[in-house]
């Protein structure tokens, strides 16, 4: 069993869970299996971060388990985690470190690597890294001795990037953003204004404390409200690390993870350049994104829950957009993550070229009923329910009240103490009832 890795890198409380001696450890073991070249001259690795006060000492710590084993280090400051995808690749490295956890409070941090292409290890190269944890023994001297080279201006180079993907400018768009506090707060207004549009921005004024606090992607309530308030023709909310995003049309109403794949999926068949017919989802999608898409006539895999599986699986069969109901939404064609400031590019010029209002983006996708709800359990035993006999039996029970007209799916939190509960049904009451009811025999169980 894992000791360290999750599904999205390392993750936990800074300082308590995640400490500098273990990030100090993980940074040779890992800086070790991604410079190969280690041995012929140095290895060389990015290191981003979003904007948690606990960056620093975390840095500091990767910083001089890389050094401590002849890896020199590019500390590019704040950025995006896909702006880390994009830099590894463009400055040449041998891999990426970004600091961030996402979406999660801000006393979590963690830990994501990429490796020289840009994309996120797997989990048997995850697995590879701890067996070397406690094995690295190299300590290079004197001029072996890696170094650290400040290059904050590098965001910049992931700003053009993402500017120069741009078919067309968007000027005549009023556009709101909601920066989360988080890694898009510089390089978020700085695209969209240099693309043209009139920009009105919301939490972007970090301390390292606010990130996620009651605003972003995970709590789009500020950013429906703004939109009205400003008339605004689009908003667009970003997480911790401004991989995933979140829109809401000029109404204020949100527009998902499904409704952004579907429209973009959409323009991009009446291009000519959808791969295969295909979107690559997972099953926490909604089934009417499944009926809008064949409406389409467009093909949809899905995969278990989490980005990296539906990277594998496009990679695998070469398709160019998948992503996540949450928002993280992967455009292969231009990087190898997820990218929010990069969806939300492609997403308004789904509205410029159509001359469309974002109200009537994939306006004929039509939800099931459908409820999301957390159960609170232990972290060592949010795996547990598959073997509890009584929670089984209520999930069977459930399954078979819903078969045929909806479904039922429970997953445990990559990122969290949580067991996920989603239903779907007919009705948005006995779904909700049925899921409180499945999640406090869970948290009664498991607590």
């Amino acid at each position: 069993m894992r000791k360290y890795f999750g599904t999205d890198g390392i993750r936990g409380i800074a300082n308590k869970e995640l400490t500098p001696e273990l990030a100090y450890k993980v940074a040779r073991a890992g800086g070790y299996f991604l410079s190969k070249n280690i041995k012929k001259g140095k290895g060389k690795i990015i290191i981003g971060a979003d904007t948690r006060i606990s960056k620093d000492m975390l840095e500091g710590a990767l910083t001089a388990g890389l050094n401590s084993i002849g890896v020199d280090v590019i500390s590019v400051g704040i950025i995006p985690t896909p702006g880390v995808a994009y830099l590894t690749r463009k400055l040449e490295a041998d891999g990426g470190i970004v600091i961030s956890a996402s979406h999660n409070p801000v006393e979590y941090n963690g830990i994501k690597f990429f490796n020289k292409n840009g994309y996120k290890l797997t989990p048997e190269e995850e697995d590879e890294i701890e067996e070397l944890i406690d094995k690295v023994q190299d300590s290079p001297v004197k001029e072996n001795i890696g170094k650290k080279l400040e290059m904050p201006e590098a965001y910049k180079k992931y700003v053009d990037f993402i500017i120069n993907s741009a078919d067309v400018n968007f000027q005549g768009l009023k556009i709101a953003l909601d920066l989360g506090n988080g890694a898009a707060y510089k390089a978020a207004p700085e695209i969209f204004n240099k693309l043209g549009g009139e920009v009105y921005v919301l939490n972007s004024n970090p301390n390292g404390l606010n990130i996620n606090v009651n605003c972003g992607s995970t709590y789009p309530k500020e950013i429906m409200t703004f939109v009205k308030e400003t008339k605004a023709d689009i908003g667009l909310a970003f997480d911790g690390d401004a991989d995933r995003v979140i829109a809401v049309d000029e109404k204020g109403k949100i527009i998902d993870g499904d409704k952004i794949m579907a429209s973009l999926a959409v323009e991009f068949k009446e291009e000519g350049k959808l791969n295969k017919d295909t979107l690559v989802a997972t099953l926490m999608s909604n089934l009417g994104l499944d009926l809008y898409l064949k409406e389409n006539n467009i093909n949809i895999v899905k995969t278990t829950v989490g980005d990296r599986n539906v990277l594998e699986e496009m990679r695998r069969n070469d398709y160019i957009i998948g992503g996540e109901q949450s928002g993280h939404i992967i455009l292969t064609e231009y990087n190898t993550t997820g990218d929010g400031m990069l969806t939300g590019v492609k997403l308004l010029e789904v509205l410029k070229k159509k001359s469309i209002k974002a109200s009537q983006l994939a306006e004929n996708l039509t939800n099931l009923p459908q409820t999301l709800k957390n159960a609170k359990v232990q972290e060592s035993k949010k795996h547990d329910y598959m073997k509890d006999e009584i929670i089984n039996k209520e999930i069977k029970i459930i399954e078979k009240e819903f078969s045929g007209e909806g479904r039922v799916y429970i997953r445990p939190s990559g990122t969290e103490p949580l067991v996920r509960v989603m239903i779907e049904g007919k009705e948005q009451v006995k779904i909700e009832e049925k899921a409180s009811h499945l999640v406090k025999i869970i948290e009664d169980r498991l607590k």
